[in-house]
């Protein structure tokens, strides 16, 4: 493909795009700095009490942005090109720039998010942080894609791609007519629930400021080559051939409808109302779409006997200039909230771009200009949680731990070079300590990558358990990155909201452990590791396990180290480590669980000594 483009500086063309998206439709206002377009203050029904979030990388417009009017999504927050927006920008748009806290115990916010990792994470972090503000959110995670069958799918499951934006106009459509949370949500997870997708392209996309690859790289398609179900981020398929339309269409149906293909037999589509969406990867003319959608349409009603009660056909999900199409089709069910049905929803009024939905001469004429400016940064009191604890002996507990995680960085370090990519323990002691600012004076504070050990020597630990951990909690979403920063910072914002819950009283072991529990909950919701697959998730079990049924700290700490010890031998389900390979995982423990193993030893006074672990 060519590597050709007017704008080739991705960072100006996504904020201009966005910008765009202001000029073609007056109602809508962009928060520039988190990349956040939303709804004006009045722009949409005054009854409207759950307002919908979305967003992801760019480079599939018109979702998210353009999907933003009365109807449909009231705010999407955009990532760099394919990749996930920031927490920080997530967090932005959920609490910020939509009004959730005039409609009181009525309000609530819906997250959709496609079935991406660092979407699902990163979303997810927005979400909890959120919630430990104690505003009202539910997410829904979106997986539609039958390209990658179970087998190769695994624990992640399948991707997200242009079903999700039947999702945004159904669930849209009911928070418009002033539905309650809980029946937004249960409807938008019934759709995700009944969608099936899957796409074909004849090139891989080139995106701008990226080198263009040559025609003997993997991504690379001969002419007449066609990859079935390659994914929106230029993804591997299900297989590359040289077919006609056709047998195209007949390959990508089977994958959706063969109810005896056992990989990829996700729906069964039994329902007497089907929904057809055709969608326009982004490179396809209007002419040969066209042509797309009478040969898929002809082989539903010839092979599989359905007819289609709603065909859409346009660009909803693009992957930029993509040279291919996607097929979606949802199985319509009864959304029993004794409401309307999901073909009413589909077909109720919205104004956004994207939906190919033209904007009323009323919201031209309002020409209104109004803005959410309130302060989207992390800041304010945290209200206390009533939760007491010995402020002095938590620092110092709190403190040895981090101390521990820094000394052990060197043997996380070795584990992570034989298993992954040599930086799990950095991360680990880059949170715990950060880096101290050459030009500080003696003895002075640490200026950059202040870290949770420098925030302990400038802030005391106040003795609430609510406080003290929310005001670590920026700390780690600020210096943690990666995939593990993503699951920490979920974990820790959950642990704020799981605290507040517990009530008043003393912070016993006790309190803490039923407090982590529901935290580990939290956690299961965004990732599928669990004990066994090798990653920090075989430490944390154990220690919170132990932890409630002794209360006691060490006990819990000491059975946090035998899990990490017994990931030695033990083969990944996630993680780098399966892309890796080799045998280096019979040698060495699992680098994330080895570290948050030694983090608990250091919080209950046993220290790492030369010749292994010593109590203190």
């Amino acid at each position: 493909m060519s590597s050709k483009h007017f704008i080739s500086d991705p960072t100006h063309l996504v904020t201009s795009a966005l910008h765009s998206l202001t000029l073609t439709n007056p109602g809508l206002a962009l928060d520039t700095h988190h990349k956040v377009i939303y709804r004006r203050p009045g722009y949409g029904p005054a009854s409207q009490r759950v307002h919908i979030v979305s967003g992801g990388g760019s480079g599939h417009e018109p979702s998210f942005g353009a999907m933003v009017g009365p109807g449909l999504l009231s705010a999407a927050v955009a990532g760099t090109i394919f990749a996930s927006p920031s927490a920080e920008q997530i967090r932005a748009g959920i609490m910020a720039r939509v009004d959730h806290a005039s409609h009181g115990e009525d309000g609530g916010v819906l997250v959709t998010v496609m079935n991406y990792t660092g979407d699902v994470l990163n979303f997810g972090v927005g979400v909890e942080k959120a919630r430990a503000a104690g505003v009202k959110v539910e997410m829904v995670v979106v997986g539609d894609d039958v390209g990658v069958g179970r087998t190769k799918g695994g624990k992640v499951g399948r991707r997200g791609i242009a079903g999700t934006v039947l999702v945004h106009k159904i669930s849209g459509a009911l928070a418009a007519q002033g539905r309650s949370l809980n029946e937004v949500a249960k409807v938008a997870r019934l759709v995700a629930e009944n969608l099936v997708s899957v796409g074909a392209s004849l090139e891989h996309v080139h995106v701008p400021g990226r080198a263009k690859p040559d025609a003997s790289s993997a991504e690379y398609l001969k002419d007449g080559e066609v990859e079935i179900g390659m994914g929106i981020h230029n993804e591997q398929g299900s297989s590359r051939e040289a077919v006609e339309l056709p047998e195209m269409v007949s390959k990508m149906l089977a994958q959706m409808l063969d109810q005896s293909d056992s990989d990829r037999a996700f729906l069964h589509v039994n329902s007497n109302e089907v929904v057809l969406l055709v969608n326009n990867l982004g490179g396809v003319s209007v002419l040969e779409m066209g042509g797309i959608v009478a040969e898929v349409v002809a082989q539903l009603e010839k092979r599989y006997n359905i007819r289609p009660v709603r065909i859409l056909s346009g660009t909803f999900m693009t992957s930029l200039n993509g040279l291919g199409f996607s097929i979606t089709l949802l199985n319509v069910v009864n959304t029993d909230i004794g409401g309307p049905s999901m073909i009413e929803l589909l077909d109720f009024p919205c104004e956004a771009t994207g939906w190919s939905s033209p904007i009323s001469k009323g919201t031209w004429r309002e020409k209104n200009t109004a803005t959410r400016e309130q302060d989207a940064s992390i800041g304010g009191d945290i209200k206390p949680g009533g939760l007491k604890m010995d402020g002095s002996a938590a620092q110092h507990a709190l403190t040895r731990a981090l101390e521990t995680v820094v000394a052990v960085e060197p043997e996380v370090t070795r584990y992570d070079t034989v298993v992954g990519d040599g930086d799990c323990g950095i991360g680990l002691k880059r949170g715990a300590e950060g880096k101290r600012d050459d030009d500080s004076p003696p003895g002075g504070a640490l200026l950059t990558d202040a870290a949770i050990l420098s925030h302990l020597q400038a802030n005391q630990l106040s003795g609430d358990a609510v406080v003290d951990v929310a005001n670590i909690v920026p700390v780690i979403e600020r210096e943690m990155d990666g995939t593990s920063g993503a699951l920490y910072a979920i974990f820790f914002n959950a642990l704020v909201a799981s605290l507040r819950a517990q009530g008043q009283g003393e912070a016993s072991p006790k309190v803490w452990a039923a407090a982590l529990r529901q935290s580990c909950d939290t956690l299961s919701r965004y990732t599928p590791a669990r004990p066994g697959d090798r990653t920090l998730v075989d430490a944390l079990y154990p220690f919170v396990e132990v932890l409630e049924q002794t209360g006691d700290v060490r006990q819990a700490a000491e059975a946090a180290q035998e899990a990490a010890e017994g990931t030695k031998g033990m083969k990944a389900s996630l993680g780098r480590t399966v892309y890796v390979g080799g045998s280096g995982f019979e040698q060495v423990p699992d680098p994330g669980a080895w570290g948050l193993a030694s983090f608990f030893l250091g919080l209950a006074g046993i220290k790492k000594g030369d010749e292994g672990w010593e109590k203190l």
